[in-house]
C-alpha cells in the first residue's frame, strides 16, 4: 500500500475518487445488456456514469474541505443544491430533497420519513468513506461524525449503525498497518451502537473464509433490498479480504449481484484511500467529478 497522507484533505480526495470509481463500474450492471461483462470480469466500454451515491459524495466531501467537520445545515444544503434527478436518486429521498430547496427543514423532513421510523436505506453509507478518510486514525471521532452525516437524511437507528460502520472502516484502513481480515472487522465493532448492522458484520467475520460473494451475500445480502442492514455488512467482507488490492475488492463486490453501483461505491472508498494510484485503465473511462467537487478550497 501507499504511504499514507497527513493532509485529511488528499486522503478524503483519494477515497472519493474510489468510490466514483467503483459507483461508476457498478453501475454500468444495471444495464442487463452489459451483464456479460461481469461474468467474463472485463471492462464495459466507457463512458462509466457515476450515479447520486457519488454526487452525494462529493457534497459531504465539499462541506468536510469547507468546515472541517460535518455542518449539518450546510450539508443538507449541498445535497438539495446538487440533486440531479437523472443520478439515480431514489424516489423518497428526490422528494425530500426538493422539499429542502423549497425552503423545508431538513430535521423534520428526515424524521418524518417511513411513517416517522425514518429510512434506513443505504444514503448515509454509500456516501460517507471521505469522511473516514478525513478522520483516519480516529475511529471514534469518525463515528460521531458519521451519525451526524446520516441524521441529515436518514435518521433510522440502523442507517446510521451503517454509515458509521464504513467510516470507522476507512478511518482504521487509512492508519496503514495491515490487520488481518478478522482484526479488521474486530476492530470496528467496539465503536457501534447495537444493531442488526453489528450483528451481521459479526457473521461477516465468520465468513471470511469463504472466497465465493455469491455464498456470502446469501447470508449477508447484497443491498438488492436497500436496506443497509443487508448492504453494508457484505462490503466489510470483501474489504477485509481484499484491503490492500483495489481491483480484486471491486471486482468480489460486484460478483455478489444486488445493487452493485452502491456495494462497489462503498468498497472503493474504503480500499481507494490505501491505493496510492487508482487502475488507469478504469480511471480513464469515468466520467470527472463535478468542478464544484474538485475545486480549490475557499479561503
Amino acid at each position: 500500500m501507499a504511504a499514507m497522507s497527513a493532509d485529511p484533505l488528499a486522503r478524503a480526495a483519494a477515497s472519493l475518487s474510489g468510490l466514483a470509481l467503483g459507483d461508476a463500474l457498478g453501475s454500468q450492471f444495471a444495464d442487463p445488456d452489459k451483464i456479460h461483462y461481469l461474468d467474463q470480469r472485463t471492462l464495459p466500454p466507457p463512458p462509466w456514469r457515476w450515479t447520486d451515491d457519488t454526487e452525494m459524495a462529493c457534497s459531504l466531501f465539499r462541506v468536510l474541505a469547507d468546515h472541517g467537520r460535518i455542518d449539518q445545515d450546510a450539508l443538507a444544503a449541498a445535497f438539495a443544491a446538487h440533486h440531479d434527478p437523472a443520478r439515480g436518486y431514489g424516489a423518497a429521498t428526490g422528494r425530500m430533497l426538493g422539499r429542502i430547496r423549497a425552503g423545508g427543514d431538513w430535521r423534520s423532513l428526515a424524521a418524518g420519513q417511513f411513517g416517522g421510523q425514518g429510512s434506513w436505506g443505504n444514503g448515509a453509507a454509500m456516501r460517507v468513506a471521505p469522511l473516514g478518510a478525513w478522520f483516519g486514525g480516529d475511529p471514534a471521532i469518525a463515528a460521531a461524525q458519521a451519525r451526524l452525516s446520516a441524521e441529515v437524511t436518514h435518521t433510522h437507528p440502523e442507517a446510521a449503525a451503517g454509515a458509521m460502520a464504513v467510516a470507522v472502516a476507512t478511518s482504521i484502513a487509512v492508519a496503514g498497518d495491515r490487520p488481518s481480515p478478522a482484526g479488521f472487522l474486530g476492530r470496528i465493532l467496539p465503536h457501534l451502537p447495537p444493531s442488526e448492522v453489528a450483528d451481521k458484520i459479526v457473521q461477516a467475520g465468520r465468513l471470511l473464509g469463504d472466497a465465493d460473494p455469491v455464498r456470502v451475500a446469501a447470508v449477508l445480502g447484497n443491498g438488492s433490498g436497500d436496506r443497509v442492514q443487508d448492504t453494508v455488512p457484505l462490503t466489510l467482507w470483501a474489504a477485509a479480504r481484499h484491503l490492500d488490492d483495489y481491483e480484486r475488492a471491486v471486482w468480489t463486490t460486484a460478483r455478489a449481484g444486488g445493487d452493485v453501483d452502491t456495494t462497489c461505491a462503498i468498497v472503493g472508498g474504503i480500499v481507494g484511500v490505501r491505493a496510492g494510484s487508482l487502475p488507469a485503465d478504469w480511471s480513464a473511462r469515468v466520467e470527472p467529478l463535478p468542478n464544484w467537487a474538485r475545486g480549490p478550497v475557499p479561503t
